[in-house]
Order: C-alpha cells, then sequence, then structure tokens
C-alpha cells in the first residue's frame, strides 16, 4: 500500500541548475514566438498576428514557470500534494494556454515557403494523424496516469532526476496534444466532428475523476507517499482537472463558434440584377 516516500536530495548548486535551466528554456521560448509573431506582423501588415495569441502564449510559459520553479519545483520532490500541482500545472492548465497560442499557424507565416510546404507535409502524414486524434491523444494523456500511479512507476521517477524531467516532458506534450486535439486552432487533417470531440472530453473527465476517487481510496494505488499526501493529491487532482477540462470545453464551443460558417442572409435583389437576369 502507502509507504512513506523519501524526499529527493538536492544540493545548493544542483538546485540552483535545476532552476536555472527551465527559467532559460522559458526565456528562449518567449524570445523566439515574440521574434516570430513581429516577423508575421511585419512580412504581412494587414494580417497580423493576434496580440490575444501571444498573451496565450506568455500565460503558457508562465504556467510552466510556476511549476518548474521555486515554490512549486522543490515542494514537489517532498510532498506528493506539490506533485500532483505541478502536474495540472504542466500537462493541463499551460498545455492549453500554449495550444490556444497557434505556434504551428505562426510557423506556417513565417517560415520560407519550402520550409512551410515541408512541415504541412509532416502534419498530413499518416503518423501524425493517427497520434493528433483525440481518442489517440486521449489515451497518451489520461490513459497514463493510470500507469503512473497504479504501478511502481511514479515511485521509480522520484529516485532518478532524468526520469523525472521525462515524466515532466511527457506530461507536457501530451497535454498539449490532447488540448491540441480537442480544440486548438492549428491545422488538425484528422479531427473528427465537434460531437465525437465532446464525447472525447466527456470520457477524459470521467476518467479523471475515477482515477482520482481511487486514489482517494486507496484502490490499487502504488505511491510511496503518506496516505494524507495520497489523499491530498487526489483532490487537487479531481477539483483541478474538472476546472482545466471545464476550461477545455469553453476553448472547443469557442474554436467551434469561429470556424463554424455563417449563413448570409438573403438580400433583396437589385433592380438591376433583375434586369439583367430578365
Amino acid at each position: 500500500m502507502n509507504h512513506d516516500m523519501p524526499a529527493h536530495e538536492h544540493t545548493a548548486g544542483g538546485g540552483a541548475l535545476e532552476a536555472l535551466l527551465p527559467a532559460l528554456a522559458l526565456s528562449a521560448a518567449v524570445g523566439a514566438y515574440l521574434l516570430l509573431a513581429h516577423r508575421a506582423r511585419r512580412r504581412n501588415p494587414a494580417l497580423g498576428w493576434s496580440r490575444r495569441r501571444t498573451t496565450w502564449f506568455l500565460t503558457g510559459t508562465l504556467l510552466l514557470g510556476m511549476a518548474l520553479l521555486p515554490p512549486v519545483a522543490p515542494l514537489a520532490h517532498e510532498d506528493f500534494r506539490g506533485h500532483m500541482v505541478q502536474h495540472m500545472l504542466i500537462g493541463m492548465y499551460a498545455p492549453l494556454a500554449l495550444v490556444l497560442a497557434a505556434p504551428v499557424t505562426l510557423l506556417l507565416r513565417t517560415l520560407p515557403a519550402a520550409r512551410g510546404r515541408q512541415l504541412t507535409a509532416v502534419l498530413h502524414s499518416p503518423a501524425a494523424r493517427v497520434i493528433a486524434h483525440p481518442w489517440v491523444a486521449l489515451m497518451l494523456s489520461t490513459g497514463s496516469l493510470a500507469v503512473l500511479y497504479f504501478t511502481p512507476l511514479y515511485n521509480a521517477t522520484t529516485g532518478s532526476p532524468a526520469a523525472h524531467w521525462l515524466l515532466h516532458a511527457h506530461f507536457l506534450l501530451s497535454g498539449w496534444l490532447f488540448a491540441h486535439a480537442i480544440a486548438g486552432p492549428d491545422p488538425a487533417p484528422s479531427r473528427p466532428g465537434v460531437r465525437a470531440r465532446l464525447v472525447c472530453l466527456g470520457v477524459a473527465i470521467a476518467a479523471h475523476a475515477v482515477i482520482s476517487q481511487l486514489m482517494y481510496g486507496g484502490f490499487w494505488v502504488d505511491i510511496h507517499a503518506p496516505i494524507s499526501e495520497v489523499k491530498g493529491g487526489a483532490e487537487i487532482m479531481y477539483y483541478g482537472g474538472d476546472i482545466a477540462e471545464l476550461l477545455l470545453a469553453a476553448a472547443l464551443v469557442a474554436t467551434w463558434r469561429t470556424d463554424r460558417p455563417r449563413r448570409t442572409p438573403r438580400s433583396p435583389v437589385a433592380p438591376q440584377e433583375m434586369s439583367a437576369s430578365a
């Protein structure tokens, strides 16, 4: 069942390096996005680039910074509740904000024509169509939680910094993939209709609820941490996951309303058109 989980041992130098690298990576990502947005506006002033998209990207990187830097990052090494807060930020909240920033569309607007065609070919490849399908993305994101918390995998990651960072990468990429498959504004050739995506999102909500309730009750869970921490982490997953998925549903509705073809009302026939048709 549950056992006390030993905290990670960090030296002062190792902790500083662990904070410095994410800060540098996030700063580089922000700089690259702002540069591309400026290039898009300069290349096509009439089309420009939405400041709202830029704000979403800055929000996503801020959420990642909150997760990967103090005080959350050290707490995640010592307390399972801190780990769950980190998981929510990296795997659900930050990916949604980054997806709404439409980074692929920005790349397509700023890359040279030949590079743009290559990127479009990758997006339309069979492998990309499979990976970007909502049900596959659901298995990679929500389905992997059962593997993580109901097997010894989570305990293995707590003793290995490399495994811990791989877990972060999995949370971020799978969360981004699921948010993109459900409500992303970027091109998605294999994306099904709104109803199918709503069903997929409903399954994700139910799966999150079941996993968190099983964790709270101590059923099948394999987490070496005090019971109070596991129950607290389960509550964070339950309520934090609900809020994140409601935000994703709102993004889906907003995207659907934006992309939905508008019916133009019939305008009365002008007299000259009537005479011409006569």
